[in-house]
């Protein structure tokens, strides 16, 4: 009996023990120091913590910001590419009289002759010269003589002109181009719109262009756009400043033509339109003549402003004319293009 009874007592002390001692160490009190040691680690963990988020918080709060300011200067860079691209305006192909045609009255020289007839394809051609926001984008420098954002960029050599095509080709990837003289004038006298205006969109020169008459003494530029548009919505046409073709600079055939490309070379190139320096009834105003004809050297300098070039997608570089004290100036060039109608789209 008293053997079945230690063996039980010992079942029982084997069974006790553990529990006691679990209990012992889970029922341990501890003492304020032990108290003050485990809240001061646990109040420095938490701090350590808001610290690390804190931290993390704050790094992409930077990084958003820096982001931010990363895209609002790629798209303020993107800005007049995205805004020649969405002025590019349609020109439907179609057939015209090319030169000094009635339209024009009296106001025509000889070398605006003879009148021909000329078949063109369609192409994109921008509504406005263009301006020094858009070159200095892509060449990074404005070598206009009067300053302004929105004002067509001039002292630009026909030279000048293809360099900077070249450079917004492979910005955009796109294939701009100036236009031929012939693109040109289809463009100014309003293409298959056309009215029959003596200039582009109208007949009163000062609804639709600046020029000498309008300009004052100093014939300074103004800001693209600020006249009436002709037929196509086109803008400036027939003034504000002189605008480089492609061609080089030749005399007119009697002889019916398809996209002509002009001279096979000359001993300068050819530009269109009016300026601020032109004369009300100087020729240059006038959409069936090219601004003036003589042949001119389109490297060289002179102080007045003269028109860049317009942006057309087919054919296109400024001509160089003489201004109204004899010199031979750099016509800016504001007119590229796109190779075709639909590349515009892809």
């Amino acid at each position: 009996m008293k053997t079945i009874i230690k063996f039980l007592l010992a079942l029982f002390v084997l069974s006790v023990l553990p529990t006691t001692y679990v209990v012992a160490q889970v029922g341990h009190i501890e003492s304020p120091l032990e108290r003050k040691a485990r809240l001061e680690r646990e109040e420095a963990a938490r701090k350590k913590k808001q610290q690390q988020e804190a931290a993390a918080r704050k790094k992409r709060e930077q990084e958003a910001r820096e982001r931010a300011a990363r895209e609002a200067e790629e798209a303020e860079r993107m800005r007049p590419f995205r805004e020649l691209e969405t002025n590019m305006v349609y020109v439907e192909g179609g057939t015209f009289m090319m030169g000094a045609t009635s339209d024009q009255g009296l106001d025509t020289k000889e070398w605006e002759k003879p009148v021909h007839q000329v078949t063109l394809s369609s192409y994109y051609i921008c509504k406005y010269e263009v301006t020094q926001d858009l070159w200095e984008a892509v060449m990074g420098s404005n070598p206009s003589y009067f300053k302004g954002g929105k004002l067509p960029v001039e002292q630009v050599s026909w030279e000048d002109c293809q360099v900077f095509i070249t450079k917004l080709n492979q910005l955009t990837g796109k294939n701009y181009r100036l236009p031929t003289e012939a693109e040109w004038e289809y463009a100014a006298r309003g293409g298959k719109r056309s009215n029959g205006y003596k200039y582009a969109g109208g007949n009163s020169l000062d609804d639709v262009a600046w020029h000498y008459g309008n300009c004052g003494t100093k014939s300074t530029t103004h800001d693209v756009g600020t006249k009436r548009f002709n037929e196509l919505g086109l803008y400036d046409m027939s003034g504000n400043v002189e605008e480089w073709c492609q061609d080089w600079y030749g005399f007119y055939s009697s002889e019916s033509q398809t996209n002509p490309r002009g001279a096979t070379s000359s001993l300068g190139r050819v530009i269109r339109g009016g300026a601020g320096s032109s004369l009300l009834r100087d020729g240059m105003c006038l959409i069936g003549s090219p601004a003036t004809r003589p042949i001119a050297v389109p490297t060289s300098a002179c102080v007045l402003p003269f028109e860049f070039s317009r942006i057309c997608n087919a054919a296109a570089c400024g001509r160089c004319i003489y201004d109204a004290k004899g010199c031979i100036a750099n016509a800016p060039i504001n007119c590229i293009g796109i190779a075709n109608a639909d590349e515009l789209m892809n």
